[in-house]
């Protein structure tokens, strides 16, 4: 079993607890729980392009 099936549980569960650290009420937890979780996998995803264009062209 691969262990990128819990990658996407884990990116809301660091989301929702950042969030929750930073706002009391629960729209603006969820609102900054998704921009956050948006931000990690743009940033994880963009890695990983980069590492898989590396191993492509390299």
């Amino acid at each position: 079993m691969s262990i990128y099936w819990d990658l996407p549980v884990i990116i809301v569960l660091v989301s929702l607890v950042y969030a929750a650290t930073r706002h009391d009420e629960w729209d603006l937890i969820l609102k900054d729980a998704y921009q956050w979780g948006r931000n990690i996998v743009m940033f994880l995803g963009s890695i990983a392009l980069v590492l898989f264009l590396l191993s492509t062209l390299v």
